[in-house]
């Protein structure tokens, strides 16, 4: 009985024709006019919300990484942007990645339309792309080096980022998450490391994770075997050069906190941000 599995998902991607060299934005030089806080921005004549969060001391003349957080169903830019109580199935701010981070991202957070990310038309894709225009305009980003993480809807609406803006993510990660927010494209290579839960089946997790083990080209492998509380992972073998995919599963919930007995840290952000650490600037 796997439909009380969790799996984490975290995507890493680039394109299978390119190789992904550094490219600072615009932006990089100015003095910036944006800051921490929140943001409002029209698109499509709708008022969409987000957040921005600098590195301590930010400096105009330092390439950043760029980080999108986007929220679950129900919830909102706010809660991720505070945080709420982990021992209670709630989310670390920002996902707990920035003291992993440690002032080498920008984050933003968007908020989606009624609490979640439908997609309707592409607009919330519509949506990440003026915001990493205007971002990169005013701020100083290494745009080689972009990613997007979310749990359960949030990480929906980064699986569809990555299926419709290939050119545009190096990577993402995917929290008990499933395609739900559509998927326009999805045939470029990505790299992918997985959960699930008794909210989300394992299947809907199994359909995202096979889609980029065919396109990496990997060999196929079984999966493992998560026991005693702790999570387990198996990382395939032969996919292509910058395109690796794991897959990682744990005996818990619906829970972007879940931890491994034994251990009162979240393991997603460690997995999340070890993962995404292999990405350099070339």
């Amino acid at each position: 009985m796997l439909s009380n599995i969790l799996t984490l998902g975290v995507l890493a991607l680039s394109t299978l024709v390119e190789t992904v060299t550094a490219a600072p934005s615009a932006g990089c030089g100015k003095a910036p006019t944006i800051t921490s806080t929140r943001y409002n921005i029209n698109i499509n004549g709708k008022n969409r919300e987000y957040f921005v969060k600098l590195p301590d001391n930010y400096d105009r003349n330092r390439a950043y990484r760029l980080v999108f957080t986007w929220h679950q169903l129900g919830g909102s830019a706010q809660k991720i942007v505070n945080g709420e109580n982990p021992n209670q199935g709630g989310v670390l701010p920002y996902y707990g990645l920035p003291p992993l981070a440690n002032n080498s991202a920008i984050f933003v957070v968007p908020n989606g339309l009624n609490q979640g990310w439908g997609n309707q038309g592409g607009e919330d894709v519509t949506f990440f792309d003026k915001l990493v225009e205007r971002i990169e305009a005013d701020l100083c980003v290494e745009t080689s080096l972009r990613f997007s993480t979310g749990f359960s809807y949030g990480g929906a609406m980064s699986f569809a980022i990555a299926c419709a803006r290939p050119k545009m993510l190096r990577a993402i990660a995917v929290i008990s998450g499933a395609q739900l927010s559509g998927c326009s494209g999805g045939n470029e290579p990505v790299a992918y490391h997985g959960t699930l839960d008794s909210v989300l089946n394992i299947g809907m997790g199994r359909q995202i994770r096979d889609r980029f083990v065919k396109n990496n080209g990997c060999q196929s492998a079984g999966e493992p075997q998560a026991s005693n509380g702790r999570s387990a992972r198996v990382d395939y073998k032969g996919c292509k050069p910058d395109y690796p995919v794991s897959w990682v599963l744990h005996t818990g919930d619906h829970n972007p906190s879940q931890t491994d007995q034994g251990s009162n840290t979240p393991f997603a952000p460690k997995n999340t941000w070890d993962f995404w650490s292999q990405f350099q600037a070339k």
